[in-house]
């Protein structure tokens, strides 16, 4: 990635954390639970019975995944949470159900006891700061989910699933050569679906 990329998603994250901060809204986890369970009935998003899916602990104001993850559960979907194993590795994936105690690590995540199985997800859940049309993802800036998406997607189908709230769209963000483009993107108010030219194929509201 060249310095002047790296030196743009530096100064967007910083707009990013902002947008994100003042689009936050108590009720969007319950709306995202409703749109992903929709478009799942539907097979708008394909996922097989009992396809494991990973979601995230939200953290500050991310929008909660938590509704949904309690759904996809409830209809035999095992969950996975990321783990950080090591810097510049990808995420692992430790299952997780309601109820399980969950311990405090780095970068700000909750993780799944070491105990917990590991789960190999067909569809990610993936938080971002910022997110555009074309199914750029503006991240943390570790790199995790990029390398994660690389490794799962290279040994078969996984779908990447962005989750915003709409206020989070940017116009255009910059994408380095490692950056993966999401499959989808799910807000509060639409789904998105990213076509392979990189551009929104189809907006469902």
């Amino acid at each position: 990635m060249t310095p002047d990329i790296d030196d743009e998603k530096m100064r967007l994250r910083a707009e990013a954390k902002r947008r994100r901060a003042a689009a936050s809204s108590s009720g969007a986890g319950e709306a995202l639970c409703r749109r992903l369970i929709a478009v799942l009935d539907r097979g708008t998003i394909p996922l097989a019975p009992g396809a494991a899916v990973s979601a995230y602990w939200p953290k500050g104001d991310e929008l909660d995944p938590r509704p949904a993850m309690a759904a996809l559960v409830a209809r035999g979907h095992p969950i996975g949470l990321p783990v950080v194993v090591a810097k510049g590795a990808p995420l692992v994936f430790r299952r997780w159900a309601p109820g399980d105690r969950l311990e405090t690590a780095g970068f700000g995540l909750y993780e799944p006891a070491a105990d917990r199985p590991e789960v190999t997800p067909a569809l990610l859940l993936v938080p971002l700061l910022a997110f555009d049309r074309a199914g750029t993802r503006l991240g943390y800036g570790g790199g995790f989910y990029d390398r994660t998406l690389a490794r799962l997607q290279s040994a078969g189908c996984a779908l990447a699933v962005g989750v915003a709230y709409a206020g989070q769209e940017l116009s255009e963000l910059p994408r380095g050569p490692r950056d993966r483009t999401l499959d989808w993107i799910l807000t509060e108010g639409e789904t998105i679906a990213i076509g392979g030219e990189g551009h929104a194929a189809a907006v469902l509201r």
